[in-house]
């Protein structure tokens, strides 16, 4: 209760860290879109070959 608190960030920080996130986010989309569509693409390579 009676602990200083957190030290202030940056404006270059909190940038820094939205910009993370967002790529986290998107790498997180992108993922999960590969993992759904990875079933698709080995039945086509199956009957390709």
């Amino acid at each position: 209760m009676f602990a200083p608190g957190q030290e202030q960030l940056s404006k270059e920080q909190i940038r820094a860290g939205e910009i993370e996130a967002s790529q986290t986010v998107r790498m997180s989309i992108f993922g999960g879109v590969l993992l759904y569509l990875s079933p698709f693409a080995i039945d086509f390579i199956k009957k390709f070959l």
